[in-house]
Parts: structure tokens; sequence; C-alpha cells
């Protein structure tokens, strides 16, 4: 156990970026740290009442180091990632249901659209409160989406919570979908509607061709654009920067950064606008996540488009899969993107330009549901004041969310809402041909 801890100490020392003054004065505290593991392993082999094998105490380990960072970094073994090809994919439990934990709960951040949890009837905000028979309580993200894969035709049976009412059962069955991220339609006559509700490889192809047929919908005379990312979870991170870029004829979509300052990254924007300047009200709310908010930053920093609705997730992580020498592999946070003025979006989310919740017209900003802040080990924004300074209270008002059948329907508030600033938008702007 010895040769472990020096193999461990020897990594760390090898780390980049440090002066060697540095790591001679912290040798001394890491060989101590290094001790305290080394004692704690050796008792657990020795005296725990069932044998354990060293490999699963490892791994233990090494769950438990990534369990402490924040709620994506997890640890995938060679025998999970062998047998669930998607098992390093937080975002692909199997029912299409994008999940996080709040101060050890399951909470739905959104199912995606034409998924099974979606025809289920779960909605943005539920509690899941047991898996099967299995409280849920205190795990991992990661094992949370391991019970929620299956093979295509079983079932899983969830419990939920919403708001104050009684538990709900729901049994889910486990079927091969095709992702629903994108949908459209026109509206009176020569608004064209949106709907981006995540994104892969398909998505930017689906996108031009949706607008396309609005286009010809509306003989030619197309007038504005509303772009729904309600409860668009995020997806692939290329895809997103190409559908923001899509709508941007000049600038910059979005910026990387990560530990090391000089290693910022700025995304440009390439000439050329999808629909050529045509108005653009984009609706978001706090199942607006990831790179569905690098999209809606870089337009509303760009000045592209009007953000309507509720206060976005506020996830500005980038996760990286980073495989180990035992076959398995760990999801690391390793970078986080602003929108492209530098507002920090982790920690903190969007906020619209236009408060609108699914019940009411707002000006001021409140009724935000789950963020990213308020997980346990969140990273936190560097804009945000230190621990101490004073801060504003701001009661907690949590929004009524949009369950996925409502969206784009007559009972659409926040589209009914867009719609009406599009018309008076289009009254102003010379390429709107209504």
């Amino acid at each position: 156990m010895r040769r472990l801890a020096m193999a461990i100490l020897l990594g760390v020392l090898a780390l980049p970026g440090g002066a060697d003054a540095q790591l001679q004065n912290g040798k001394d505290a890491v060989y101590e740290e290094l001790n305290l593991f080394d004692q704690a392993f050796e008792r657990i082999r020795q005296d725990s009442v069932d044998p354990v094998a060293d490999g699963k105490l490892i791994g233990a380990a090494i769950a438990g180091m990534l369990a402490g960072l924040d709620p994506h970094a997890a640890y995938i073994d060679a025998a999970t990632l062998k047998s669930s090809p998607n098992a390093a994919d937080e975002d692909e439990p199997g029912i299409g249901l994008v999940v996080t934990i709040d101060n050890g709960e399951l909470k739905v951040i959104s199912p995606r659209d034409g998924s099974p949890a979606a025809q289920a009837g779960i909605e943005p905000g539920d509690l899941i409160f047991a898996i099967g028979k299995e409280p849920t309580y205190e795990l991992t993200l990661a094992q949370a989406n391991e019970r929620l894969r299956g093979p295509v035709g079983s079932t899983v049976a969830l419990t939920l919570r919403r708001g104050a009412s009684a538990p709900i059962h729901v049994t889910v069955k486990r079927a091969l979908y095709r992702p629903q991220t994108v949908s459209s339609r026109l509206l009176d006559g020569n608004i064209g509607y949106l709907r981006v509700a995540g994104f892969d490889d398909g998505t930017q192809a689906a996108v031009a061709a949706a607008l396309q047929n609005l286009r010809q919908e509306a003989g030619g005379k197309l007038a504005g654009l509303a772009l729904d990312l309600r409860n668009n979870p995020g997806g692939n991170f290329d895809t997103a920067v190409k559908l923001a870029d899509a709508f941007i004829d000049s600038g910059d979509v979005a910026v990387i950064k990560g530990r090391d300052p000089a290693a910022t990254k700025r995304i440009a924007g390439t000439p050329g606008d999808l629909v050529k300047g045509l108005p653009i009200v984009a609706i978001v709310n706090a199942g607006t996540a990831r790179e569905a908010e690098l999209v809606a930053g870089a337009l509303q920093d760009g000045h592209r488009a009007l953000l309507l609705g509720t206060r976005t997730y506020g996830d500005g992580n980038i996760e990286t899969l980073i495989p180990l020498d035992s076959g398995g592999a760990i999801r690391l946070t390793t970078a986080r993107f602003t929108t492209p003025s530098g507002r920090e979006i982790q920690g903190k989310g969007l906020a619209p330009d236009l408060v609108v919740t699914p019940i009411k017209l707002e000006k001021l900003a409140g009724g935000e549901g789950l963020h990213e802040a308020d997980l346990p080990g969140a990273l936190k924004n560097p804009d945000q004041p230190s621990v101490g300074a004073a801060a504003p209270a701001v009661p907690a008002r949590p929004a009524p969310s949009v369950a996925t059948a409502k969206i784009g329907t007559a009972d659409d508030e926040q589209l009914t809402e867009a719609v009406d600033i599009l018309r008076g938008l289009a009254v102003f702007n010379p390429h709107a041909s209504g």
C-alpha cells in the first residue's frame, strides 16, 4: 500500500503548472494526506466484517473524490463503460430524462421531446423519490442515471412528487426512440415558430430545412421568428455553436475559459444569417440549460434576439471524458463557457430581456425554478460576491414549470407573448416582409 501512496504522490508532483518551490513546500502536506488514505484503506481491508476487493475500494475512492468536486464529475468503471456505451453520457439515461441532484434529491431538468419520459407525462421540476423500490436520496448523478437505464422493452417504475401534490407513481417503458430536436410551424400566416429541444448531429440540417419550409409556407413573406429553447437541456457542444453562428452575421459566439487564463479561447462567428436579419424572439426558462444557454447568450449579446421567459438554468460547464488505463474513465469539468461579452453563465444563468412566466407577464426578475447554482458543490460564478459580502435577499418564488405537452400549443402564454412582440418588431424591421 505504501507503493500505491508513493505512486499517487509522484503523479501529483508531476502535474504541470506549479513552481518547484511550491511543490516542495506542499510535499509534506501531501504525504500526510496520503498517509490518511493509506491507513483507512488498510483498516478496511483488515477489519471490514466482509472482505472487500482492493479494486472495489480503489474505485469507490475515485468515485468519492470526484463526487466531492461538482454534480457532474463522475467515475465510470471499465465494466460499466463496456457493458453500457452510453454510461459516460449523463444526459442519456435510456428513457430520455435529464436529471440533476438537488440537496441529495433527484430532480428533473427536462424530459427530451418525443421520449418515453415525455410521453409518460414527467415534467421539469418533478422530484424522483424512488426508482423501482429503491430510494434515490443521496444517489450520485451517475448512479441515478445507471438505474434509469435498462434493456429496450423493459420498464422502470418511478415515484414522483410534483409541488405539494401527493406522490405520483409512473411506469415508463424503455424504448428506442428518435430524438425530436427540431420542430416548426407557421403562426398567423407569417410568424415562424422553431422549437429546438436539443443538439445532436442532425440538428443543424433540420433547422435549415425547417426555416426553408417556413419561408415557403409564408409565400416568401416571413415577418419574424420565435425560437423556442425552453426545456432544452443541451447536447452536442459543436452543434450548439453552429446554431448560434447561423443567426449571427458577425461577432463571437462564446468564450471558453479553462484553468489557465492564458488558454482562454474565443469562438468566432462566420458571416451569414439564416433568416437574413428578421426579428427573433428566443423563449427561455429554467429548463434552458448548458449548450442551449450558449445559444441564448450569443443571440442576446449580439443584439440578435430578444430573450423572453424566465432565467435560464445556469450551467456553463464543459465536461471532458478522460480515459483511464484500467479501461474505465472519469468525467471531469475542465472548462466553462461564457457569453461573447464575458458574462458568466455558470451558477447564474441568463436573465431574459422580458420576464414572462407561464401564467402572467412580469417586468421584474423572479419566478425562477431550480438552477445549477442551487446544487451542492456547484462551481461558483467568479462574478458573484465572495462569501460574507452583502447581497440582497431574494425571496424564493418557484415559477410554474412548462410541461413539454403544453409547449407550442394555444395555451402557451409565453409563445403568445412572443408572437405579439414579433408583430411589433416587424413593423420597424426592414427585413420583415409581412
